[in-house]
């Protein structure tokens, strides 16, 4: 048989090689080397993530932050070079998601899926 973590470390040097993750890493050095661009996605990544840890710890967010959310999102959609970085970044998030499905069948196959044990309880 052979060994699992020799197949993972080959498909993670795939995704290396992949068009889809140079696209990536192409458009990331762009931002980061571009100062006015770095810093409207870092404010709006910090802003972003703020607003995730306040669901998670079960409070709402005020409407003056989702107001500001909102406009910082369209402000960095606006950004051509942050745009696309944000639609290759989804690109890449839906690849993980679908290898992920297929890495776990096996157990999905044993187990059921998550989705399967929330309708049975």
């Amino acid at each position: 048989m052979s060994n699992v973590y020799d197949k993972a470390n080959e498909l993670s040097s795939e995704l290396r090689d992949s068009d889809e993750f140079q696209n990536l890493k192409n458009l990331h050095e762009e931002v980061e080397n571009d100062e006015v661009a770095k810093r409207m996605l870092d404010n709006f990544r910090s802003l972003q993530l703020d607003l995730q840890q306040k669901q998670m710890q079960g409070e709402q967010p005020s409407e003056e932050e989702i107001t500001q959310a909102q406009q910082q999102f369209e402000m960095v959609q606006q950004h051509e070079v942050i745009s696309k970085l944000m639609e290759v970044e989804q690109q890449m998030s839906t690849i993980i998601s679908d290898l992920n499905k297929i890495i776990t069948e096996p157990l999905e196959e044993l187990y059921g899926s998550p989705e399967d044990q929330e309708g049975g309880q």
